[in-house]
């Protein structure tokens, strides 16, 4: 059985009712530079987005969480992405969307929990991020979870002044 409740969080599929907090997630300017995202979403394609996340992970290559507190009140999202079935691989994104539950566990839990996942359910050899170089909060989490960094992309990012870089984090399943 799939466990993905923590001591103070859990991770569930996401719903309708999610939509003003994605829509929310996804407009907000502050936080396109962690997603690369350059033109902000509609209510509608975020609904038909909603509709189709119940597509597998080996349809869609990718899936996406709500991170809950022991509140129900959802706190964040993370991510399963460029899902490689045949490597054996994927990308881990997170994100916790307002100050007050960040720096709280809630991030550490959820990361926990989703990575046993990757390697116990879908049985993946290795799970990786691409974390900004100022990122020293993402830098922190990752690194206290096993993630070694083993790369730094020169120039990765435009922000439209600079360019910044990127490191590549990687977690081998021993």
């Amino acid at each position: 059985m799939v466990n993905l409740k923590g001591e103070h969080i859990y991770l569930r599929a996401l719903e309708p009712e999610d939509l003003d907090f994605v829509y929310r997630i996804e407009n907000d300017t502050s936080l396109w530079e962690l997603s690369d995202t350059q033109t902000p979403y509609s209510r509608f394609l975020i609904k038909q987005y909603l509709e189709n996340a119940q597509q597998d992970i080996f349809e869609a290559k990718q899936l996406r969480l709500a991170i809950c507190d022991s509140k129900d009140h959802t706190i964040g999202l993370i991510d399963v992405f460029e899902f490689d079935i045949k490597n054996k691989r994927a990308g881990i994104g997170i994100l916790i969307q307002d100050e007050e539950n960040r720096n709280r566990g809630y991030g550490k839990e959820a990361l926990e929990l989703l990575v046993d996942y990757c390697f116990e359910t879908l049985h993946l050899h290795q799970v990786y991020a691409n974390i900004s170089e100022s990122n020293l909060a993402s830098l922190t989490l990752f690194e206290t979870n096993g993630f070694q960094k083993i790369g730094l992309k020169k120039d990765w990012s435009f922000d439209g002044k600079i360019y910044t870089n990127e490191y590549i984090l990687q977690r081998i399943n021993a």
